[in-house]
């Protein structure tokens, strides 16, 4: 677990080996939310970044009749 410190500008360092894990690059958009007492950053991802990720998904599931 790393300690970063809140800037007197309410800004935070994400540390060096969390970005390149994360591949977090500058100028990055990233998601903050708030979730049970603690805050998340969550990397937004280009639309085109995610093409092909759910490759291979089982999508053989029983349908109504009229979605044949």
């Amino acid at each position: 677990m790393t300690v970063v410190t809140v800037s007197p500008k309410y800004q935070v360092v994400i540390p060096r080996h969390i970005r390149e894990s994360l591949g977090i690059l500058p100028g990055q958009k990233v998601h903050a939310i708030e979730y049970e007492g603690r805050v998340e950053f969550i990397p937004v991802k280009r639309a085109r970044d995610l093409r092909g990720f759910l490759r291979g998904m089982d999508t053989t599931i029983e349908r109504e009749p009229d979605r044949a």
